[in-house]
């Protein structure tokens, strides 16, 4: 049962949570900084707005630059395949070598988050412990249950005819009455449970 184990172990470790409480800590302390800034930001409106400009130049100038720069790239191509193949590669390595480092990077800030979330977990617990209110436990045991296979229930089949083209058909009817319907197509209907 070592999947089970896994699934234990898994459930029952915390750092996410902590990870999680400390992304909400953290995006509570950037929210609080919010209203300083705008305020900041309209006061200086004018030279708010000539940074803007200035950076929408500038970004028109480095598109221009970059169209020439892949004009001249794509005129210059060599015709080489080999060295294309070989170039191709070593991207293709400095992307791995990238990503590597984006999840390095990643972890380690999981992991920040994680003492930042124990942190404020910790605190609100001594809180609580301060003002006479129960801590709030921050571990549950989560059991497991063994899964069991089920065998299939057998197909039921049925048929159903409407009760009218059942005395149509025994002779109960009038002669009268059957000459005046129009004639029915019995449908049958099946219905079957399927699991």
């Amino acid at each position: 049962m070592p999947i089970t184990d896994e699934i234990k172990k898994t459930l029952s470790d915390p750092t996410p949570l902590y990870a999680l409480a400390g992304a909400g800590d953290l995006a509570f302390e950037k929210l609080r900084e919010v209203p300083g800034k705008v305020e900041a930001l309209a006061v200086d409106r004018k030279g708010t707005q000539e940074k803007a400009t200035a950076g929408l130049q500038q970004a028109q100038a480095r598109l221009v630059e970059a169209q020439a720069k892949v004009t001249e790239t794509v005129t210059t191509l060599p015709t080489d395949f080999k060295a294309l193949q070989e170039k191709a590669q070593g991207f293709a390595l400095q992307q791995v070598g990238r990503a590597a480092e984006f999840a390095v990077k990643a972890k380690e800030v999981y992991d920040e988050l994680a003492v930042r979330g124990k942190a404020v977990v910790d605190k609100g617990q001594q809180a609580g412990e301060v003002s006479g209110q129960e801590p709030v436990p921050v571990t549950e045991v989560v059991e497991v249950a063994e899964i069991v296979d089920v065998p299939e229930a057998p197909e039921v089949t049925a048929v159903v005819v409407d009760a009218e083209e059942v005395t149509e058909e025994s002779g109960e009817a009038d002669a009268d009455t059957r000459s005046a319907q129009p004639k029915r197509t019995p449908r049958a209907r099946r219905a079957s449970s399927e699991k």
